[in-house]
């Protein structure tokens, strides 16, 4: 069957693509994506190009798709291959333009490709592959996958599987934070309640809001926090000021908005979003300095509101060790490369089969370091 490629996310019906969406998890929804198109944070000049692949039936009925974009770099993408293509210029192979299977900016796993059947995956992974080799493109990568992805990638011809290591906490039907902080030893549950108490010693107080409680105003004053956190280290924000209006627009059930706020001012922030079981927390930022807030705004506001939601997962985000003295535990991610050059694809396999060995031990040893008391 023919495959078709978007370059516009809103050509197709959001009713169309939400329907193949296994699950609650609001990354892959019509509005996410689309919104992230329409405010013009992928697509123009971003070196993100929507080429995303659709394969209809007989009658014209979605049969599968996965969002995909033809890279010219790697930034916001969470799953670093710098080095690979530090290592193609050298040898004079051109790594640019790529093609990347994933959710712009955001290392969530999830599904990536969405499918009615085994059948209708397989044959839309085939044109993928072709579509690399006609372009002449150096590969194709899918990021963050899950289980269903996996399961069609592992041990299909020409896939490299990559692990990484995120911190994820679980909510063990805690009552309340109180509850969550009696299952810690001792000394990491004074160490909690210390940066608590240092916060709320600044006079710092917290509001959570849903997407539609927000004015402009105040969303104006999230994207100057979100931006800061940019800014400060001297780079552009990935996402626009219009992204957020639309995100509010399209999907404000799913917005968790933290302000914290000094008296009356609001002084930093953190964006969630929520989708069945689980908080994701994606954004944050702060324009003054305080200190321990960002531990407080980022992680134990949001293990509050999980407990307090009934949620039993919060993913706060791809980076840290620093989680896991917080109760964050080691959750492996995986990611999967085709490459079209043997030379490329060889020697990425020998190094990712000792990365994934690094991996593997690195979570096993994160994972004996956790501060719940033993028994």
């Amino acid at each position: 069957m023919p495959i078709q490629t978007l370059a516009r996310l809103s050509d197709i019906a959001p009713l169309q693509w939400d329907a193949l969406l296994p699950d609650a998890q609001p990354f892959m929804r019509h509005a996410f994506l689309s919104a992230l198109e329409e405010s013009g944070s992928v697509g123009g000049r971003s070196g993100w190009s929507p080429v995303h692949h659709l394969l209809r039936g007989a009658g014209g009925e979605l049969l599968a798709a996965m969002p995909v974009y033809l890279k010219s770099h790697s930034y916001g993408e969470y799953v670093f291959d710098w080095a690979w293509a530090d290592a193609c210029q050298r040898a004079g192979i051109g790594y640019y333009p790529k093609l990347l299977a994933a959710v712009p900016f955001t290392p969530v796993g999830g599904a990536r490709l969405l499918a009615v059947d085994d059948a209708s995956a397989v044959q839309l992974l085939d044109a993928l592959e072709r579509d690399v080799a006609a372009d002449g493109l150096s590969g194709v990568h899918i990021n963050f996958t899950d289980a269903f992805a996996d399961l069609h990638l592992r041990g299909r011809r020409g896939w490299l599987e990559r692990l990484g290591c995120q911190f994820h906490w679980r909510n063990q039907g805690y009552r309340d934070f109180q509850d969550f902080l009696d299952a810690l030893s001792s000394r990491k549950r004074k160490q909690l309640r210390k940066e608590r108490e240092q916060v709320a010693g600044q006079g710092i107080e917290f509001d959570w809001r849903a997407g539609s409680e927000l004015s402009e105003a105040e969303w104006d004053f999230v994207y100057a926090c979100y931006a800061n956190t940019y800014r400060v280290r001297g780079q552009a924000p990935y996402l626009t000021r219009t992204f957020f209006s639309l995100l509010a627009a399209r999907m404000p059930e799913a917005i968790r908005v933290v302000l914290a706020l000094q008296g009356a001012r609001p002084v930093a922030m953190a964006f969630s979003l929520q989708g069945g079981d689980t908080l994701y927390g994606r954004y944050w930022g702060s324009l003054a300095e305080f200190d321990r807030l960002h531990f407080e705004t980022c992680f134990y506001q949001g293990i509050d509101q999980a407990i307090a939601s009934g949620l039993q997962r919060f993913d706060a985000g791809a980076q840290g060790e620093h989680k896991l003295i917080r109760g964050f535990e080691p959750v492996i991610t995986r990611s999967w490369h085709f490459l079209t050059h043997p030379g490329l694809r060889a020697a990425v396999d020998d190094f990712l089969r000792q990365e994934r060995d690094g991996i593997q031990a690195y979570a096993e040893e994160a994972r004996g370091l956790l501060p719940y008391r033993q028994g």
